[in-house]
């Protein structure tokens, strides 16, 4: 009720009293919503602050305020160093004006999320503090206080009598006359979710009603400034905690099928302990597994290499797909433990009942993540990898392709590195070649185009040069394809 008639008032009272023969030396705003006068009578100063936020509109008399020597600016200067002749209540309205000398006068119209201050040449409106808010003169408002009106309009008594709110309404005549009374004459209630002109349980009373409202709006926003901050700290956790859970879901799945597909190593050792049977030449080479009760097994080679030079090959591939698994490993273990801790300031938040007790801000930039360089797709059963930035493209080129990948981009244009992931024994399909090949297009400037060229070729054949920018690269052979650009359908 501290924007109710009857509470307003009390106060537009109080406020003659205090301030006709003062002078308004003072009016300045230094944020969107607040607005503040200084009244003088040359031996003290007397403040009015006027918090007109959407959601909570509050007049309140600080003892002091100090402005801020940046950002904040002067208002109603017409007004200023004009003397108070007095302060007028508009009758069953929540606006009252403090009249000022030469015919000026400011309103103080406090009409929840609409409030507004508004200055007056006579009933002429010259200036508003909220341009985007209606301003105007305000006139007094009629009630019917007799008992015929309210025989009369007995199902329709919050419209006869408006100015008590909703929850103050009751069928009964003699209720009405008492409230009345209470509150033309009343104490004031204080909690922090309300000022009340009525009784309330485990409420301050206050004869003031300035002490009043300077409690009222002190203990609402503590408690709102308490539950602004839980919300947002709620919210970032339960972000942190999803988001958490969804890494630690994607990266054991990676890391379980680096772990299925660890095969490397033992084709080395498989070529090494044949090198007899292999010739010059050879593509291939059929041997028994001894890793896997002497199965046969078909071994893909590069006619260019020698047999040892095609072992270091895949000794070189089973070491950096073991620095793979043991950076995913470690990734693993430090989110899974972040996890644990947010979960537990998760439950602190919940539980908190004041700033202090809320857990404090986290830097995000300085947490140690683990971060793979690369979006992952797949498209029947072939993994398709694409670079994410400049950066992230030299990364997921040079670090985590094979010579057997097919590398694809963009011709002449700017986009993302993609790597058409090999699999051993499995030549790439066609389709599966071209739906990769729209990724590349998607992921590109000319992702609006119809039609877009599109390089295709073993990463083999791509090298990047020294002193080259991110993400430039030398294309030694090359294919082109013509797609359409699309977005993946299938993430993994």
């Amino acid at each position: 009720m501290h924007n109710n008639y009857y509470f307003l008032r009390q106060i537009s009272s109080r406020l003659n009293e205090q301030l006709t023969g003062f002078t308004l030396v003072s009016c300045f705003s230094q944020s969107k919503d607040e607005i503040v006068f200084e009244f003088n009578n040359a031996k003290t100063s007397f403040f009015i602050r006027a918090d007109l936020q959407g959601d909570f509109s509050c007049l309140t008399f600080p003892e002091s305020f100090k402005r801020a020597r940046k950002n904040s600016i002067d208002l109603l200067n017409e007004a200023l160093m004009k003397k108070v002749v007095g302060v007028q209540q508009f009758e069953n309205e929540r606006s009252f004006v403090i009249n000022l000398e030469d015919d000026l006068g400011v309103l103080f119209k406090m009409h929840g999320n609409k409030g507004n201050v508004v200055l007056l040449n006579g009933d002429v409106e010259i200036g508003r503090f909220k341009n985007n808010i209606a301003g105007g003169a305000e006139t007094d408002r009629h009630i019917d206080w007799s008992k015929e009106n309210f025989e009369k309009h007995i199902d329709q008594l919050e419209k006869v009598y408006f100015t008590f709110g909703k929850k103050l309404i009751k069928k009964d005549w003699d209720y009405i006359q008492q409230l009345k009374s209470q509150l033309e004459d009343p104490k004031y209630y204080v909690t922090r979710r309300e000022l009340s002109l009525v009784p309330i349980e485990s409420a301050e009373v206050y004869t003031d009603p300035i002490k009043a409202v300077n409690e009222f709006y002190f203990l609402h926003v503590s408690k709102y400034a308490f539950e602004k901050e839980k919300t947002s700290v709620l919210s970032r956790l339960r972000t942190d905690i999803q988001q958490t859970r969804s890494w630690l879901q994607k990266t054991s799945a990676k890391l379980e099928e680096l772990r299925s597909d660890d095969h490397y190593k033992a084709w080395g050792d498989l070529v090494m302990a044949n090198l007899h049977s292999v010739t010059a030449g050879s593509k291939s080479i059929e041997v028994e597994n001894f890793y896997n009760n002497n199965e046969s097994i078909v071994i893909p080679l590069d006619k260019t290499l020698s047999p040892q030079k095609n072992a270091e090959r895949y000794y070189r591939k089973g070491k950096n797909q073991q620095i793979e698994i043991t950076k995913l490993k470690e990734g693993l273990d430090k989110k899974s433990k972040e996890l644990s801790v947010r979960e537990l300031e998760l439950a602190k938040a919940e539980e908190a009942t004041s700033v202090k007790s809320l857990p404090a801000p986290r830097d995000h930039q300085s947490s140690t993540t683990v971060s793979l360089p690369y979006r992952q797709f797949e498209f029947k059963s072939f993994k398709i990898w694409v670079g994410k930035d400049a950066k992230t493209n030299d990364e997921l080129t040079l670090k985590y392709s094979f010579k057997e990948d097919l590398w694809m981009h963009v011709r002449d244009d700017s986009g993302s590195h993609v790597l058409l992931k090999h699999q051993a024994n499995k030549p790439f399909p066609k389709d599966v070649i071209e739906y990769a090949a729209s990724i590349a297009a998607f992921f590109s400037k000319r992702k609006t185009e119809p039609l877009c060229a599109v390089i295709v070729t073993p990463k083999k054949f791509v090298r990047k040069r020294k002193g080259d920018p991110a993400g430039a690269v030398v294309v030694e052979r090359e294919e082109v394809v013509l797609v359409e650009p699309h977005g993946p359908t299938h993430n993994s």
